[in-house]
């Protein structure tokens, strides 16, 4: 079987707009759901309303693909979940190493879902000594000394760092200079890489955060009603302007992310 460094998805050679590679695993989420229920075809309509999106573009989507449906009939199932599946390099063997193994690392460790979707877990490393040998899953623990070394044995190209915010860039740098190409992050922080490094981040907080914005809309609490009474936030004396910001809880960031 291939492995993740010899072998990268075509989407970008053929075009295809990220916003429809994002749109991509929900289709595929959706049919996979159809295919275990033995489901042989779907009209346009029906995978749109599974996936969370309107018809029309699904249908603009899965033209880059080359797939019109038949009329009257629809996609078919099994066919469209083979095609997406090789779009997105899911066809091939992709081997992820996830860096801080703390209670989200191991929780991303023993996810079944990597398996089944083209992922393979080739190393667990972290930077406790103590967790050194330890089995996560099935998976003994490895030592950032290490890094290095299991990304090329393993021809490692996709990173996951699951580590604090202080050391997720130093983490990062080592996982790029060491050949891995694509970055899972995890960490409270935004990275910096070269070009030819793609980062995908994920934040529950900022996630959360967008929730509790439309849940005080839905309240019918406008943020700003009061801004007219509010008195103006004064620096404090022998301050710059923003040095007053307070810390969050986890450390050196604004009590708000930035998306």
């Amino acid at each position: 079987m291939a492995t993740g460094r010899t072998h990268r998805p075509a989407t970008r050679s053929r075009g295809i707009p990220e916003a429809t590679v994002a749109r991509l695993p929900l289709y595929l989420r959706a049919l996979t759901a159809l295919s275990e229920r033995s489901v042989p075809t779907v009209s346009s309509e029906e995978l749109a309303a599974a996936a969370g999106v309107n018809s029309a573009k699904l249908r603009k989507d899965f033209s880059y693909l080359g797939s019109y449906g038949t009329r009257g009939v629809g996609y078919d199932v099994e066919y469209l979940v083979y095609q997406i599946s090789r779009e997105l390099g899911l066809t091939q063997d992709w081997p992820v190493v996830i860096v801080g193994i703390g209670n989200l690392g191991a929780a991303l460790a023993g996810y079944g879902g990597f398996a089944s979707r083209g992922f393979r877990v080739a190393a667990l490393i972290d930077a406790d000594p103590a967790m050194t040998g330890k089995p996560v899953a099935g998976i003994p623990v490895q030592h950032t000394d290490e890094l290095e070394k299991i990304v090329a044995e393993d021809g490692v190209s996709i990173g996951v760092i699951a580590t604090p915010a202080g050391v997720a860039q130093v983490v990062c740098d080592r996982l790029v200079a060491a050949g891995v190409t694509s970055i899972l992050n995890f960490a409270p922080t935004v990275l910096s890489v070269p070009d030819g490094v793609d980062v995908r981040k994920v934040d529950l907080s900022i996630e959360l955060q967008i929730l509790a914005f439309h849940e005080q809309r839905k309240a019918g609490e406008e943020p700003g009603a009061d801004t007219a009474e509010a008195p103006a936030a004064v620096p404090s004396a022998g301050r710059a302007t923003g040095e007053g910001e307070r810390k969050g809880p986890d450390g050196d960031m604004p009590a708000v992310m930035p998306a």
